[in-house]
């Protein structure tokens, strides 16, 4: 049974301009059934403000497990960039060293950390769905991939949001990522965030599904992509195989913000 604490201490974080409450919730005191307190508390004027809020509980499956839920206070698929800060704020409450095993929504993950950089070992990806002028996969989250020209002016919040709600995603909805071409391996990126219903400077599955699909289009023979988003860079590796897609690794910078205590 989960009582809603008077006081509680909360650490953020941010990942290439991706931002995350990070709470230690080992004792089970947060109230994470209350959708409307944890949309307060990720609230940009009445609250804390960051695109979702993470808790950090204990498991007998790995060193910790991640449960993440989205700026609108639900519980959502994985976040590839709150993975990694939670990485960072397990290794700063001396959950784990350098190296972690940890449970998120998708199952088990491993990370490593190598200074500011966190390396997330995503699952195995077996699909990617080529459709009339763009593509769909899931990389623990579900994201549509469109190629765009003149990404700098493409109104990601309009043109996502109708893509997010229209046919054929409708109410569960899907993460929308605009991509223009740079170089070979490099690739620049907008994302648009369900569950934030906003664009988010950076979606580290977003970045990730991107890569996947310009290497399966055939826009790029290389097996190592960087990915630019509005926050700075991710770089994301992965091996093919004919079952499709395999040790795919993101990593970026994964850094402390701020500590502070809510009551």
């Amino acid at each position: 049974m989960y009582l809603r604490p008077m006081q509680f201490s909360f650490h953020k974080y941010q990942a290439t301009g991706n931002d995350f409450i990070l709470i230690d919730d080992r004792k089970l005191t947060f109230p994470s059934d209350d959708a409307a307190f944890v949309a307060r508390c990720c609230d940009r004027r009445f609250g804390i403000g960051a695109d979702g809020l993470i808790l950090i509980q204990n498991t007998t499956e790995a060193d910790f497990k991640m449960v993440y839920f989205n700026a609108d206070g639900k519980e959502s698929s994985l976040c590839g960039n709150g993975a990694r800060c939670t990485v960072a704020f397990a290794a700063l409450l001396g959950i784990i060293k350098n190296e972690a095993h940890f449970l998120a929504i998708d199952g088990l993950h491993t990370a490593k950390m190598e200074k500011d950089r966190v390396v997330l070992r995503m699952h195995d990806v077996d699909r990617i769905n080529t459709l009339d002028h763009y593509y769909f996969l899931d990389t623990g989250s579900p994201h549509h991939v469109e190629m765009v020209e003149d990404l700098a002016h493409v109104p990601v919040v309009t043109k996502g949001r109708k893509i997010r709600y229209g046919a054929p995603y409708f109410e569960e909805g899907c993460n929308v990522n605009f991509v223009e071409q740079q170089g070979p391996s490099t690739f620049s990126i907008r994302t648009y965030e369900r569950g934030v219903e906003d664009e988010t400077l950076s979606c580290g599955t977003g970045a990730t599904a991107v890569a996947l699909a310009m290497h399966h289009s055939g826009k790029s023979t290389a097996e190592t992509i960087t990915i630019r988003v509005e926050g700075g860079e991710l770089t994301i590796s992965f091996k093919q195989s004919i079952n499709g897609y395999t040790a795919i690794d993101l990593q970026g910078t994964a850094n402390f913000v701020y500590r502070g205590e809510w009551s």
